[in-house]
């Protein structure tokens, strides 16, 4: 007789997309949280404002630019999720949030 284990299950972390509570899997993307919330978008583009999803998963494409814990213009494929993390779309060009040198 062979004992069966218990299935494993992988960690979670909690993060807020568009401040929905979202359980996604420990070392997964902030792009994948976007996905497995289900969002319509998660930027829309400066010129037209069509809405654009994550596409390449590996920080090529830049459609995954999403505002992440407050700062604009990070490629949220390239970001792992961490507790509390707050993802949100991004609407339009954003300023980056760059230090002013020499001043």
């Amino acid at each position: 007789m062979y004992a069966t284990r218990p299935e494993a299950r992988p960690a979670t972390v909690e993060v807020l997309v568009d401040g929905v509570a979202v359980l996604v899997p420990a070392g997964a993307s902030a792009a994948a949280a976007v996905l497995l919330a289900g969002s319509a978008a998660i930027r829309e583009t400066a010129v037209s404002g069509a809405p654009r999803l994550p596409y390449c998963m590996m920080g090529v494409c830049f459609d995954c630019l999403a505002e992440v814990d407050g700062a604009a213009n990070v490629q949220a494929c390239m970001v792992p999720v961490a507790p509390g993390m707050r993802i949100a779309r991004q609407l339009g060009a954003r300023d980056a949030l760059m230090p002013e040198a020499g001043r």
